[in-house]
């Protein structure tokens, strides 16, 4: 079993940034602020198309990014050839080793609009660095998990294998696609280089030419059995599923009975009507007293297309996702943001807020923690920002604000207790959280969305969870926009 390091070194990406990042580093070495202490916090705004939670993904490859960011001579070589920064600059970029502290929310737990993920704190300077990276690797991987997630719902327990490496966005998009598709839930993956860099099981049968390779169907099944007895599968769909593909298998898998091999028989269909097929397939085998079949179906399957088949009685009992899956087919982007949220000012944090005509888009001021509340069956209740150094009701009724209108009062009752999502990972430039097999983190996500009621989990018009503001938030928030506005 892989240790679960990253495929390829993480040394080298000091450069997986926006060139924007580096002329404000560069601005604020040159003001003399590099020691200048800000608070900045990662979220998204909205979730995917109809889904009622995100499951968060990607935390544990940018530590390993943080752990070896430095700027080598070549970054600076190269970064000279642009003529905007000064050779005193590129010297401080070469001496410069990251302090920052890092406060984040365990990958593969469920979170929702608006709340940070993670809180990065540190100097000004090194807290924007990190920016873009930290977007790159948290974006795409929360975006695959959750939607590895609503399609493992949509099985309703039966295992899906990720078959995306062909239509994934380059080498590194199969491999983060891979890896956060497993802690979406999918059981195994076709990617065998992420099954060695990540340990995922890695599961696949052959393709049609295996079997156009041969002078017919029956001998590239028998082929294939011969050399791999007990992980066959056979794709049953080169010619004709239902007069030949079937049968054919079944003929194969009956000769390796009679050989005395204890076998599933295991068939998969990658084209036509599945449900049709499925029960076809499925009456075809009993009769021939092969029981308890295995029947796998792929071709461009999705969470709706997958529930429909089992509305439609599909006898489908494993499923190959692909296209859908890696690329998030219907939602190709997750807008998470990085925003300021407070500035020391020598005594105290200060809080920091963006506004804006839309009011969704305007930022929750401060340096926050992220409290979940439980009710007594132990489902998630709602979640409330507060102020990272306030305390908070352990139970009982809470009271917060709305974001969007903080001089509106919520009130919730029914907490039975409370858990404080963001924890300490990284503290002043040294990571504090071990690296998690991503057996442990795809099971934390497991149980984390069976303990979200179903009402949340509906594959359309899901509930909206709830997550407000902390009364004390809620003023401050209140005071910055009468003040930038005029309204009191």
């Amino acid at each position: 079993m892989s240790s679960g390091r990253p495929w390829f070194r993480r040394e080298g990406l000091a450069l997986l940034t926006d060139l924007y990042e580096l002329t404000m580093m560069a601005g604020h070495w040159k003001d003399g602020r590099t020691n200048q202490a800000a608070s900045f916090e990662y979220f998204f705004r909205t979730l995917p198309p109809h889904a009622g939670f995100a499951v968060t993904a990607g935390l544990d490859p940018f530590l390993d990014y943080l752990e070896n960011l430095r700027f080598e001579e070549d970054d600076t070589d190269y970064l000279r050839t642009l003529d905007l920064f000064d050779e005193a600059f590129l010297a401080f970029l070469r001496d410069f080793r990251p302090k920052i502290t890092v406060y984040a929310i365990p990958e593969g737990s469920l979170v929702f609009p608006f709340e940070p993920i993670v809180r990065i704190e540190g100097t000004l300077f090194e807290t924007q660095l990190v920016e873009t990276a930290l977007l790159n690797f948290m974006n795409y991987q929360t975006l695959i998990a959750t939607k590895a997630a609503r399609i493992c719902l949509a099985a309703n327990g039966e295992p899906v294998m990720e078959f995306g490496l062909r239509r994934a966005h380059g080498p590194d998009g199969g491999l983060s696609g891979s890896r956060a598709a497993h802690i979406g839930g999918c059981a195994s993956t076709s990617n065998v280089l992420a099954g060695k860099a990540y340990g995922i099981p890695i599961a696949g049968t052959h393709a049609h030419s295996w079997v156009m390779s041969f002078e017919n169907e029956l001998e590239a099944f028998r082929a294939f059995a011969r050399h791999y007895p007990q992980r066959c599968v056979l794709l049953v769909d080169t010619y004709d599923t239902v007069k030949s593909g079937i049968p054919n298998a079944i003929k194969v898998f009956q000769e390796m009975r009679a050989d005395g091999r204890s076998i599933r028989p295991a068939i998969r269909l990658d084209s036509g009507d599945l449900a049709k097929l499925s029960k076809i397939a499925w009456r075809m085998m009993q009769e021939a007293g092969l029981q308890d079949p295995l029947i796998v179906a792929s071709n461009d399957l999705d969470e709706d297309l997958i529930a429909d088949l089992k509305r439609q009685g599909a006898k489908i009992n494993a499923w190959g996702v692909g296209t859908h899956l890696i690329t998030a087919y219907d939602s190709p982007a997750l807008n998470g943001v990085y925003k300021l949220v407070a500035l020391y000012d020598g005594n105290a944090w200060a809080p920091r807020m963006k506004l804006t005509s839309n009011i969704e888009k305007a930022t929750d001021p401060g340096r926050k923690q992220v409290v979940r509340y439980f009710e007594a069956e132990g489902h998630p209740l709602c979640d409330m920002m507060c102020l990272a150094e306030e305390s908070w009701p352990e139970s009982g009724v809470i009271e917060g604000r709305v974001r969007t209108r903080p001089h509106h009062r919520i009130r919730i009752e029914g907490a039975t207790r409370a858990e404080a999502l963001l924890q300490p990972v990284f503290l002043e430039g040294r990571r504090t959280a071990p690296r998690r097999p991503i057996a442990e983190i795809r099971d934390y996500a497991r149980a984390q969305i069976a303990a979200l009621p179903d009402e949340y989990k509906r594959l359309r018009n899901p509930e909206i969870y709830q997550v407000f503001l902390s009364n004390r938030i809620g003023e401050i928030k209140d005071q910055m926009l009468a003040l930038t506005t005029g309204v009191t």
